[in-house]
């Protein structure tokens, strides 16, 4: 299963960015995608999962400002993040949890994408 990103860049102070993650290969089913975050020198964070059914998690660092939604028929998630802060800055991974066409169980990650906030 292979999970591919897009939608990183640099953006200023209170602007906004939408992050995009599709999964592809032989999947039978994801139960749960999120987003994680890791900025130098600090250890990967969790930002935001969303279940099958539409359950979602967030960080109280985000709260109010990102929200994650998915397409299950199109295997996506997506990450809106508004009113962006300087400590948002880090490079975000997309994670997938599901199985796969022969009913075993993987955890997937992206690539990552950068996401830079300054003036």
């Amino acid at each position: 299963v292979q999970l591919v990103e897009s939608g990183g860049g640099l953006v200023q102070p209170g602007g906004s960015l939408r992050l995009s993650c599709a999964a592809s290969g032989s999947i039978f089913h994801i139960y749960v995608m999120g987003w994680y975050r890791q900025a130098p020198e600090k250890q990967r964070e969790l930002v935001a999962t969303v279940t099958d059914g539409g359950i979602t998690n967030y960080a109280d660092s985000v709260k109010g400002r990102f929200t994650i939604s998915r397409d299950n028929a199109k295997n996506t998630v997506y990450l809106q993040m508004n009113s962006l802060k300087p400590e948002d800055t880090a490079v975000y991974y997309c994670k997938a949890d599901g199985s796969d066409s022969e009913r075993r169980l993987f955890a997937s990650w992206g690539q990552g994408t950068q996401v830079t906030v300054s003036s």
